[in-house]
């Protein structure tokens, strides 16, 4: 379990992290271990729909416990269970990376966070960073 102020700091030590490094605008969803909402931000610049997709990324990272870079193999080995999984979760997974999943002491899931706006693996660097300042593990 982790805190409002921990989902915050994710928030911002993700969007820290892509201003410094020079990203596209950002969008950061932060859910905890049932796939609910606790957190959201969309940069000045970001266009509306990254909110999908940083929810669709944190989503599918979180009800299948598995990072979105576990998913995208997952989604290349086996494209018809990935394609029925998008049905089964109302559109609500992006099987790419960007979609960290946080781990509690224990290893348990216990969140997951997604960010979209530049390219995958620079999301998931960003998701990484946030997890960082909020002093969690993340599983990219």
């Amino acid at each position: 379990m982790f805190s409002i102020d921990a989902a915050r700091m994710i928030v911002k030590g993700a969007l820290a992290e892509g201003r410094s490094r020079g990203f596209q605008p950002l969008a950061v969803v932060v859910l905890d271990e049932g796939g609910h909402l606790v957190a959201f931000e969309r940069e000045d610049g970001a266009s509306p729909g990254r909110f999908q997709v940083a929810n669709g990324k944190a989503y599918g990272a979180v009800m299948m416990g598995m990072a979105g870079t576990a998913l995208t193999g997952l989604a290349e080995a086996r494209p018809f269970f990935s394609a029925a999984l998008t049905g089964v979760f109302d559109g609500h997974f992006a099987p790419v990376p960007g979609g960290v999943l946080i781990r509690g002491d224990d290893g348990s899931v216990i969140g997951a966070v997604g960010v979209s706006g530049d390219t995958s693996d620079n999301d998931a660097d960003a998701a990484m960073a946030g997890l960082d300042a909020a002093g969690l593990t993340g599983e990219r």
